[in-house]
């Protein structure tokens, strides 16, 4: 304050007669020749661009010859008023001269951050555009708040600026606080920085997009994927019909099963059931798979290669794998209910009236129901 205090003091006390007349005159030229160099940069240069801009399709580039028409002719004022205050310096004390050179410095900043933050929506519209033509969605979704960014950052760097013209050391101190506060400020809103920098991740290791069939740990059922936004990630749960947003971070921290995403081309899921069943033979445990199978392959919508593994004895149990290949994703749901009735004909025709039951303990009448088995 102080500083400013001392400023103005020096301006009252400038003599107009001490400056000759014929640099005030210098002057005066420097500013009728910067108009005049204004009116012809606009006929010569800026009006040209104008009437190609206007054969264009796309109407951003006249948006932006528009917003930038004023910021061209405040800065040759502004170097009018550079090159006067140089052919004046020598008239005026240090302290005077940098002030006049801190002022038209600031007004410089000035001009380039309205010009920024004039020119934020088109430069928005622009990487929008550009964003569609890319393979990556990652840059649809940073799109929007690209012209939030550039006017921010505008800001920031009229405040900073004028700050350090205005307060003079004071402004390190000023800057100092403010750097504190964002520090304060980032730690409040770290579990939406870290949900931000989780959104990127699922996008460049390509973890699931938009329409793909999930199923995501400690989520009951299926879910389809139906948006990804900046925090969050949008659920459709199927059996239940609701939607559920999920924090990006919990979705990388978990486990996502995808079956949008395949080795093929093709759209494919995958069905494995398993089948436990008591008090059968060798061979009809063979009967059993082979009918399953066969009952299996006539269901339409699926890959013919259905694999029906006996994969272990568990206890009193034999344990089958049933494994389909989905074709038609689309008719999920019915297919599910083709095969486990395919399932149940089958153990019907082979005679398999019951499944696996609690393990028994009694060698001898487990003998007795075996011997029943073979006979069958």
């Amino acid at each position: 304050m102080d500083a400013i205090l001392n400023g103005l003091e020096v301006i009252q006390n400038i003599n107009i007669i001490s400056i000759p007349v014929t640099k005030l005159i210098v002057v005066g030229v420097i500013f009728f020749l910067a108009i005049v160099f204004q009116n012809l940069f606009v006929k010569l240069v800026v009006s040209p661009i104008e009437r190609f801009t206007e054969k264009t399709e796309t109407d951003l580039d006249d948006r932006l010859i528009a917003a930038l028409k004023p910021p061209i002719g405040w800065l040759i004022l502004v170097a009018a008023t550079w090159i006067s205050s140089l052919t004046l310096a020598p008239h005026f004390n240090d302290l005077l001269n940098e002030r006049i050179a801190g002022v038209i410095n600031l007004v410089v900043v000035l001009i380039f951050g309205l010009t920024i933050y004039s020119i934020a929506p088109i430069l928005g519209d622009l990487v929008s555009h550009l964003a569609r033509n890319t393979e990556t969605e990652l840059d649809d979704l940073f799109a929007p708040y690209i012209p939030k960014l550039f006017r921010i950052g505008a800001i920031v760097i009229v405040l900073i600026k004028g700050s350090n013209i205005l307060l003079g050391d004071s402004a390190a101190a000023l800057i100092g606080l403010l750097g504190g506060a964002g520090v304060a400020l980032g730690l409040l809103l770290k579990d939406i920085i870290y949900d931000w920098c989780c959104t990127i991740i699922i996008f460049v290791d390509n973890l699931y997009r938009p329409g793909d069939w999930i199923a995501v740990s400690g989520v009951p059922g299926f879910a389809l994927v139906q948006e990804i936004g900046l925090r969050t990630t949008k659920l459709w749960i199927v059996p239940w019909c609701y939607i559920l947003k999920m924090p990006n971070s919990r979705m990388i921290s978990g486990i996502v099963d995808n079956w949008s995403q395949n080795l093929g081309q093709a759209e494919e899921m995958g069905i494995k059931l398993t089948l436990k069943i008591d008090s059968i033979s060798a061979r009809k445990t063979e009967a059993v798979i082979e009918a399953i199978r066969e009952k299996i392959q006539t269901i339409k919508g699926i890959n013919p290669k259905v694999r029906v593994r006996f994969h272990s004895i568990e206890g009193n149990a034999r344990i089958l794998w049933i494994i389909v290949i989905i074709n038609d994703t689309d008719s999920y749901t019915r297919i599910e209910t083709e095969i486990n009735l395919r399932i149940l004909e089958a153990l019907e025709q082979e005679g398999v009236h019951s499944l696996s039951v609690l393990l028994r303990t009694d060698p001898q009448g487990y003998q007795e129901v075996m011997k029943t088995a073979d006979l069958n």
